[in-house]
């Protein structure tokens, strides 16, 4: 088992056990054992075959070791299953909901046994939530808009997960050798979509070997992948199967003299597809997924890769994260693609967190993992004081932890260490931290982790208020969205933009996989606005920092350029085009100011009319 998996088995106990009324020194436990298995660098199956080891991780005492033993053993623990006899497994779907946590799901259980997204929809519908503790109008209108965020996600999956599940099948799929040719993945995972839903994968056989018998001993190996839960179809060029975690996956057997034209028209979308298609018409061919063909007799002229079918079009190959039918056709045709950046191109990583706050690994840790992976620089931007509840650092402990930098530094030579912080946006617009400590920093990160409900007026008076801030100089996760979760907030994006590129703020491509954030469509937003980008990781253990890879799949999606992201700068480059704070010199100098300064509201909204 993955740690995640184990983790989440351990977080869902820990729930169920708070719905059921546990003491909280119960229920944190499991809880405190899921987020440090969730963090762990190296695989929890591997540790628990020495309980020595096991037992040596803070916070696993001999007992939540055997819980763990047993999670890995079976699947899953008895004091959860015992939970889900007395409460309905639906009931951890109310816990998906943004406004809920275990102590008003107990509640609605409690009242009117509701253990399942639809009822509590109805109730907040019927304005039956309002009147009881903990609740309100206000309540009932955030549960009914995290519904419908459930309810749109249902069925998705993060990239990452999809990637990983990918791979596992790929690498089950190629033991064959050389009963297969070729194996790849399709459909939106290729085209690095935010969120998947189901997984297409494509497996060419030699043609020698593209016989019935053949066919069949190709898909009985494939059926027999380990965590299949159901098996939907089975024919002579495809098998379809539903995975333990709902997952559905389609594979396709091709010879390879289709692969081309089945991986283009697999991969999509739809419509770039359709574009194609009429442009095929047009200059007198038939595109599907067997061949692009002559329309007078049917005769195949190009099948056997993209590049032949894209070249016959007229048209150069496009990536895979660009066919979404939003220019990328007419820049092909007249040689404007976008040169699109590559994790070869990311030298720092901007964003992670450190035991300072809320990471799981030391600062040296972090280093020497980022030195690892070939990182030239990386800031550490542990969170500021208003996040309380991730041990967010006041101004005193905030200068404390620069030493700490400034002394790690000196233990490590293959990596530049940047004091940075992640400083809270506060509801005003203000910043969290005072100006004498942050003009110690050599990075000045700012985000938004509270009222998230503002109306749009409101969030975008207070970006705007943040960004004139002459101490900020990137936003960090800028919509602030949580992917199958959250939607991101609402404010005027454009003008959002427009002011970012004013004051030379750049703006974040998050990497985490629940971010992605800023997302493709506004990414490319912000290149169209000559705004900059840092693609990061907000890694909070060093397992996290490969995640860049999803940044930049995004940032792709988004027409990114190196050109376009700072952190492809080498370090004292990347320094120096970072907007400059009071003091300092730079096309983007503003006036000294205090951290928390803002000009007045009415004069931001006067600004948007």
């Amino acid at each position: 088992m993955e740690n995640r998996d184990v983790a989440r088995i351990l977080r869902e106990t820990a729930q169920l056990l708070e719905i059921d009324g546990a003491i909280i020194g119960r229920y944190r436990s499991y809880e405190r054992a899921a987020e440090l298995i969730d963090g762990l660098p190296e695989s929890v199956a591997s540790l628990a075959s020495d309980p020595e080891k096991l037992t040596a991780l803070p916070g696993i005492g001999d007992r939540m070791a055997e819980h763990i033993q047993e999670i890995l053993k079976t699947g899953d623990y008895a004091l959860r299953t015992k939970l889900l006899k007395k409460y309905p497994h639906t009931i951890l779907d109310l816990l998906k909901l943004q406004s809920l946590g275990p102590k008003k799901v107990a509640v609605l259980w409690k009242t009117f046994k509701a253990g399942t997204v639809e009822q509590v929809e109805k109730l907040a519908r019927e304005g039956k939530l309002r009147a009881l503790d903990g609740f309100g109008e206000k309540s009932e209108q955030n549960i009914l808009k995290a519904v419908a965020v459930f309810q749109k996600a249902s069925g998705r999956f993060h990239l990452d997960v999809a990637q990983r599940v990918a791979d596992e099948i790929i690498a089950h799929i190629r033991t064959l050798g050389r009963q297969i040719e070729d194996v790849q993945a399709a459909g939106s995972l290729r085209r690095s979509k935010e969120t998947v839903g189901d997984l297409d994968l494509l497996v060419t056989m030699p043609e020698s070997r593209n016989k019935p018998r053949d066919v069949a001993a190709v898909s009985d190996h494939i059926l027999a992948f380990p965590a299949i839960e159901q098996v939907l179809a089975r024919g002579e060029n495809k098998v379809s199967f539903i995975l333990s975690s709902g997952m559905q996956v389609d594979v396709r057997l091709l010879p390879p003299s289709e692969a081309g034209a089945a991986l283009l028209y697999f991969t999509g979308s739809k419509e770039h597809n359709v574009t194609l298609r009429s442009r095929a018409l047009k200059m007198g061919f038939t595109l599907n997924e067997y061949a692009l063909s002559r329309l007078k007799d049917e005769k195949p002229v190009a099948s056997r890769t993209e590049e032949d079918i894209y070249r016959k079009l007229g048209l150069a190959w496009i990536p895979p994260e660009l066919r979404e039918n939003t220019g990328e056709i007419e820049a092909a045709e007249t040689g404007r693609l976008p040169h699109l950046i590559t994790v070869k191109d990311i030298r720092g990583d901007l964003q992670m967190h450190t035991t300072a706050s809320d990471g799981k690994n030391s600062i040296l840790e972090m280093a020497q993992a980022a030195e690892a992976l070939g990182h030239q620089y990386i800031a550490f931007t542990d969170h500021s004081k208003a996040v309380t509840v991730a041990n967010g650092l006041d101004e005193k402990r905030l200068k404390a932890h620069i030493q700490a930098i400034r002394a790690a530094q000196k233990q490590i030579d293959g990596v530049r260490l940047l004091a940075s912080c992640e400083v809270d946006i506060l509801k005003d617009g203000s910043l969290d931290m005072d100006a004498e400590v942050l003009a110690e920093l050599d990075v000045v990160l700012c985000s938004i982790h509270s009222y998230m409900n503002l109306d749009r007026a409101a969030m975008t008076d207070r970006m705007l208020a943040a960004l004139e801030n002459p101490y900020t100089q990137i936003i960090a996760h800028p919509t602030g969205r949580i992917l199958l979760r959250r939607e991101g907030f609402d404010y005027d994006m454009e003008l959002i933009l427009k002011t970012a590129h004013e004051h030379g703020v750049a703006m974040e491509c998050n990497s985490h996989p629940e971010r992605l954030d800023l997302r493709d469509t506004h990414l490319r937003m912000a290149k169209d606005a000559l705004v900059k980008i840092v693609i990061s990781t907000d890694a909070h253990s060093t397992s996290n920092l490969s995640l860049i890879e999803f940044g930049v799949r995004t940032a792709r999606r988004g027409w990114i350029e190196p050109k376009d992201v700072l952190n492809t700068l080498r370090c004292d480059d990347l320094l120096a085009a970072l907007r400059p704070k009071p003091g300092a010199a730079g096309p983007h100098q503003a006036a000294p100011a205090r951290a928390g300064a803002k000009r007045p509201a009415i004069a931001r909204r006067k600004s948007r009319q």
